[in-house]
């Protein structure tokens, strides 16, 4: 009787294990690739949420929610505006960085991030290692408004006489330092050589609230917050930044015509999402964000706020970016404001 080798049984059994772990792992890759490429083309399958960085009423809000109930409309999900302010956007920013990039978490940051790497030495996230860009939402030129019972001057000419006459005297709220709105402020007292007291609120909302209030005297706002006061009668523009009037506001002269050519800032906000969203997710975010921005009714209510929906590319919108945190370190580095 011929002797049989039995090793070719405990040889063959591990051969036959790897052979079906691999097929196991290659089964399951293609599962989950097929599960990725379902969840990019299904995006939005839930609610989504959209995180803002500042209180409700400031200026992210006057576009955000907007945009909140165009996305509904257009996809049947919830886009929720999740309100989260503080340290001049950035206790919202440092929540979103944290969150997991699978589309269903997005970022609406604004100029005020491009600020805070100067402002803020121990920020705890980097606008551009952290984040993904996708969109530039809207772009709109500061204006110079005041309380008109405080600030009663009919014009910006008599408006500047008297901060020349009274240095100090007169102060001007922002949305807390770092802000956009701060920032402005010094580039004006550092153009115009003048002194006026900054007044550093938690948002723009509630810095909007205490100018209408008469709390404040001025303030260096986005159109967006401004324009349902300003059409109100209840604070009056001086001066929009830049080098044209804003076709919302054709009465009120810019920067350029009262003496001030190189005064030129605009608070824009833009679309973020958490690294590690998938390059195809992302494509639909962008897809479905354009897709919002040429509804006639946002163009409308952007239009009204003397805004317009941004084109850029995702990859130039980064590369804007990158240019803004350059531009603004300088303006920091002049005021010589600094957060620790």
């Amino acid at each position: 009787m011929q002797e049989r080798d039995d090793t070719t049984l405990f040889t063959g059994l591990p051969r036959r294990r790897d052979m079906l772990r691999a097929a196991g792992a290659a089964g399951l890759a293609a599962a989950a690739g097929g599960a990725w490429a379902q969840g990019a083309a299904a995006w939005p399958s839930k609610p989504v949420n959209l995180v803002v960085p500042f209180p409700a009423g400031g200026g992210t809000d006057a576009f955000a929610r907007p945009l909140s109930a165009q996305f509904a409309k257009n996809t049947g999900k919830t886009l929720v505006i999740d309100n989260r302010g503080g340290a001049g956007g950035t206790v919202g920013a440092s929540y979103a960085a944290k969150a997991h990039g699978d589309g269903y978490t997005l970022f609406m940051g604004a100029v005020h991030h491009t600020i805070a790497p100067s402002m803020y030495p121990k920020l705890d996230y980097d606008l551009e290692k952290d984040f993904i860009p996708l969109a530039l939402l809207a772009d709109v030129p500061q204006v110079l408004v005041v309380n008109p019972k405080n600030v009663p001057e009919a014009d910006y000419q008599a408006f500047m006489e008297r901060v020349r006459r009274n240095p100090g005297l007169l102060n001007y709220g922002s949305a807390g330092p770092g802000t956009s709105h701060h920032m402005a402020g010094e580039l004006f007292k550092q153009q115009t050589k003048t002194f006026i007291t900054h007044i550093p609120y938690t948002g723009a909302g509630p810095a909007l609230r205490d100018l209408v209030g008469g709390q404040v005297d001025m303030m260096f706002d986005g159109l967006g917050s401004s324009a349902t006061h300003i059409k109100a009668g209840r604070i009056k523009p001086l001066m929009v930044s830049g080098g044209k009037r804003n076709p919302a506001f054709p009465n009120v002269p810019c920067a350029a015509e009262v003496g001030l050519p190189d005064y030129t800032v605009t608070t824009w906000y833009g679309l973020w999402a958490p690294k590690g969203t998938p390059a195809d997710v992302q494509a639909r975010i962008v897809e479905e964000v354009r897709k919002c921005g040429a509804a006639e009714e946002i163009k409308a209510i952007w239009a009204s706020n003397g805004a317009e929906f941004g084109t850029l590319s995702p990859q130039d919108f980064g590369k804007m970016v990158s240019s803004e945190i350059k531009r603004w370190a300088q303006v920091v580095k002049a005021s010589g404001a600094k957060m620790d």
